[in-house]
């Protein structure tokens, strides 16, 4: 699913059960359907066309649609918490994560104090950096700042072996550009030139800020960009990133080591403290080995201003408002299109929310007590049920695969584990200590902390109950290596849920959401990895051609789709997420058609003169509208395996013959892929 955040609230009563009837409360505005728009033509016209005009972007975003809208109500939520654990932080538990999270808000909110500080906080850092004299001195830093969870020019994090999937290793991966994707920094065409001009412009002015003069600041952006560029070229692109092969390469460290004769493993990991005994995998050998080259051949003076940058740019959004309005001011503005920057209490909770460096899951324990109580998970878990047994029932019931190959598959659909709300275990941050006065300092400790429990677990057996997203986290995903499905408790609300609605509302949002991370364990990825979550083949080699020639098409449907003149889609990179929502939608309906039938009386009625298969579709239609700026949505074509919302809204249902009867569409009509154009795989 996308990547925003919505507010939840409890769910009151059991999903899959007919749990809605005509008389039921609405839960879709009639009034927002655009009547002059032909849902047969433009779908997403039909449902959203009106609100969206009438919902413009706000100046401190550069996005707004429905996950956006919930997004801005779940940070009030989460705003209520942190205010009122920092007013009660004195007086709170010691070292309770109540008093933690308060220390850790307050210490962001105290403007004066940060700006007073100026960039004193990240001193002590760019004086190492200074006194690098060589490329063995270069080495040894890298060690030093990695081991504190700030390292940069590559990333080093853990998780389940690909081939031995109940055992978690370390991952050394490509990393190090400031830009989205490699080709921000290759392309010739005028853009991408201007773009890269404005980058080094902002890289001299984060130098200047640190008291470089004008001339030395330019002279290190433009180095800092060319060492860029040598790391883009070495790396491989988005849509090659999603091959396992690319991900995963396991090597002992000894020959680690020959890759990198440079740069030792060996030292590099006893300084991070992981357990690697057998091998790790060092994911793109060709990267490292070019890594490896500059260490040898790039002056010194140039690692020096590239990892000063990293410096500045990392700590600007704790130093003052100089050096966070200057990051807004390209990463935001220039790059994705907002307007103004989010007020600092926004950015401060994002900071406690953020990967690496924050408290999110000490969050979400605090904002499951406000917002989800415990009965809400079983009653989930039947919908999800649900909508697991027609994906089950789809496969058994394909024409197009063989008996030993669907024998894997309800193999793996076997295995699969649901994950509703939040853990079962609360993680520990008893050995986290934060101070009311000190963000930077705050947030340094939280990144060494959280660094050192991802090392803890190199090595350590594979839990599959372990969570990979925040309770507060409006998402849901799907992880190949252990098999499960995960929904944390923030989507399990409106629009995707209503405790009063009728089936096909809840069906069209959260029960597609439930079938699209099933679907994952059999898109172009994760069919790669067994009930297991091991990365082996399962498939007879017909079977394989049949499937990548079925993927193919929906590679080429969404290759037709632009959202802005002269950008298209990337049907390739968009694959994953697109077999998702197919197999989900699909999934989804079939088992919609199995509680109406357990409930004649609802599926015989109508609900503001729409029948549930109509109010299916346009809840799946609804929970995609979105306006995006053009600066983002250019981003995200090129870097995000999510194609754009509104072709969301119509790719999945144009290859259903349901919606084409539900609407009375005909042969012909945009809406309506047929014969050799229409897509079905699961």
């Amino acid at each position: 699913m996308n990547k925003r955040v919505l507010k939840p609230v409890a769910l009151a009563v059991a999903l899959a059960l007919g749990i809605g009837s005509a008389a039921a409360a609405s839960n879709f505005d009639m009034s927002d359907l655009n009547k002059n728009i032909n849902p047969c033509q433009d779908f997403n016209g039909y449902v959203n066309a009106k609100w969206l005009a009438a919902n413009p972007i706000p100046a401190d975003r550069s996005s707004w649609g429905a996950f956006d809208k919930l997004a801005e109500d779940s940070l009030n939520t989460q705003h209520t918490i942190v205010e009122d654990a920092a007013k009660n932080a004195a007086t709170a538990k010691p070292g309770s994560i109540q008093q933690k999270i308060g220390w850790y808000y307050q210490s962001g909110m105290d403007e004066a104090a940060i700006n007073k500080a100026g960039f004193d906080p990240i001193k002590p850092e760019l004086a190492k950096v200074d006194a690098l004299k060589t490329p063995q001195d270069i080495v040894g830093y890298l060690d030093d700042s990695f081991a504190r969870g700030q390292g940069d020019l590559f990333s080093f994090g853990r998780a389940a072996d690909f081939k031995h999937s109940e055992t978690q290793i370390a991952y050394a991966y490509q990393g190090g550009l400031s830009l989205p994707t490699k080709e921000y920094y290759t392309k010739t065409d005028a853009d991408s030139v201007k773009l890269r001009d404005e980058f080094t412009a902002h890289v001299a002015k984060m130098f200047e800020l640190t008291g470089v003069s004008t001339a030395d600041a330019q002279k290190q952006a433009r180095d800092v960009l060319a060492f860029e560029t040598r790391l883009a070229k070495a790396s491989l692109a988005p849509v090659d990133l999603r091959k396992p092969e690319n991900q995963y390469h396991f090597v002992s460290v000894a020959q680690a080591d020959k890759v990198t004769p440079r740069f030792s493993w060996d030292d590099f990991i006893k300084a991070q403290g992981a357990n690697v005994t057998n091998g790790f995998s060092l994911s793109q050998p060709a990267f490292f080995a070019e890594v490896d080259k500059m260490l040898g051949d790039v002056p010194v003076s140039q690692w020096q201003s590239y990892l000063r940058y990293h410096v500045i740019e990392n700590a600007a959004p704790a130093l003052s408002d100089t050096f966070q309005n200057a990051h807004f001011d390209f990463y935001n503005k220039t790059l994705i299109g907002q307007k103004q920057i989010k007020p600092r209490w926004k950015r401060v909770l994002a900071e406690i929310n953020s990967d690496g460096s924050g408290m999110g899951m000490a969050l979400g324990e605090l904002y499951v007590a406000k917002e989800f109580p415990p009965e809400a998970k079983q009653r989930a878990l039947v919908l999800v049920d649900n909508v697991r047994n027609a994906l089950k029932a789809r496969i058994e019931n394909l024409d197009w695969m063989s008996d030993a190959t669907k024998q894997k598959a309800i193999e793996k659909w076997n295995t699969f584990l649901p994950k509703i709300g939040y853990p079962d275990k609360w993680r520990d941050w008893s050995g986290l200590t934060l101070t009311p006065d000190n963000y930077y300092a705050n947030i340094a400790a939280a990144t060494r902390f959280d660094y050192q429990y991802e090392m803890g677990k190199v090595g350590t057996p594979t839990d599959r109950h372990e969570w990979g997203m925040t309770p507060q986290t409006v998402n849901a995903y799907y992880n190949p290596t252990d098999n499960t499905i995960n929904f944390p408790a923030a989507i399990l609300q409106p629009p995707f849920f209503y405790a009063n609605g009728d089936d096909a509302i809840n069906y069209g949002g959260i029960g597609a959401v439930i079938g699209h991370e099933a679907s994952h364990g059999f898109d172009d990825e994760g069919s790669q990895f067994d009930a297991q979550g091991n990365n082996v083949n399962w498939w007879t080699k017909a079977d394989r051609d049949k499937f990548d020639a079925r993927t193919h098409k929906l590679v080429e449907q969404f290759n037709g789709y632009s959202p802005l003149p002269g950008v298209h889609v990337n049907g390739q990179l968009t694959l994953g997420e697109n077999i998702g929502d197919l197999g989900g939608l699909n999934s989804a309906y079939d088992a919609l058609q199995m509680a109406l039938k357990n409930n004649p009386k609802e599926a015989s009625g109508k609900i503001d003169g729409m029948t549930e298969d109509q109010r299916f579709f346009l809840n799946w239609g609804r929970v995609w509208r979105e306006n995006m700026r053009p600066e983002l949505m250019k981003v995200l074509v090129n870097s995000n395996p999510h194609a754009p919302s509104q072709f969301r809204a119509i790719g999945a249902p144009s290859n259903m013959p349901a919606f084409a009867e539900a609407f009375q569409c005909k042969a012909g009509d945009k809406m309506v892929r047929s014969g050799a154009q229409q897509v079905k795989i699961w």
